[in-house]
């Protein structure tokens, strides 16, 4: 019984230790916008409080010593991180271009380890549903995606200039790692043949050296080659 009112008391003080450490660690950030460090420093103290909880014999002072000095620990690396630009390069990731003028960045999607279809994924959460609008999108160290619309189609609407409005239909991916997505272009009522040509008229006599497309009903097409480099951003 003694020993079973031990780990209670010790979830009990073990969890109002923890709340304190953790508001230090993490302020008043969400868990999606943790810098990958201070994640690293939340899943560790974890590890430390739940070995401590399920077994008694395991000294309570130390693991709560051990809590504390993380905790510290962590809040002087973010000190570093913000008074030295090198330390910040080292433990926090960059962000990451991955779209720029309506083109997907190859190499930066293959560095990032992200698929298309998660960039795509992540830019329907922004509303953004045709990459060609997208001057530039970019993913953050907390692994959210930033978006710049292209001038055209950012802030003012039709609705602002009282302009008829006419629904749009969703793009499709036309070309996906060089290969060539039938179906998709025959929902918009389109031949492969069609498709090709146009992507010669654009200057891609061979498609295996397109990353992605996509075209919409209109014909408007995004294509974005394996050999685009992106900007930089500091």
């Amino acid at each position: 019984m003694n020993e079973y009112l031990l780990i209670f008391l010790r979830i009990i003080t073990i969890m109002l230790l923890l709340l304190f450490t953790t508001l230090l660690v993490m302020g008043k950030r969400p868990i999606g916008e943790l810098p990958v460090f201070d994640f690293l420093a939340i899943i560790v103290m974890g590890a430390i409080v739940g070995a401590d909880i399920a077994d008694p014999k395991i000294k309570h002072l130390p693991t709560a010593f051990a809590v504390v000095v993380l905790a510290i620990f962590q809040r002087f690396i973010s000190y570093l991180v913000i008074k030295n630009a090198k330390i910040r390069k080292v433990v926090t990731f960059e962000p990451t271009i991955i779209l720029q003028d309506g083109q997907f960045i190859h190499h930066n999607l293959k560095k990032i380890n992200y698929s298309v279809e998660e960039a795509l994924m992540l830019l329907r959460e922004k509303d953004v549903f045709d990459v060609g609008k997208v001057k530039y999108a970019a993913i953050e160290a907390s692994g959210n995606i930033s978006v710049l619309k292209k001038a055209a189609y950012d802030s003012m609407t039709k609705e602002d200039m009282h302009l008829a409005i006419k629904e749009n239909a969703l793009p499709v991916t036309i070309i996906l790692e060089g290969q060539l997505k039938s179906k998709n272009i025959a929902r918009i009522d389109l031949t492969e043949d069609y498709v090709l040509k146009m992507l010669k008229h654009k200057g891609y006599d061979d498609i295996s050296k397109i990353f992605f497309a996509s075209m919409d009903h209109q014909g408007n097409i995004s294509i974005s080659p394996y050999d685009l480099v992106s900007d930089a951003i500091e």
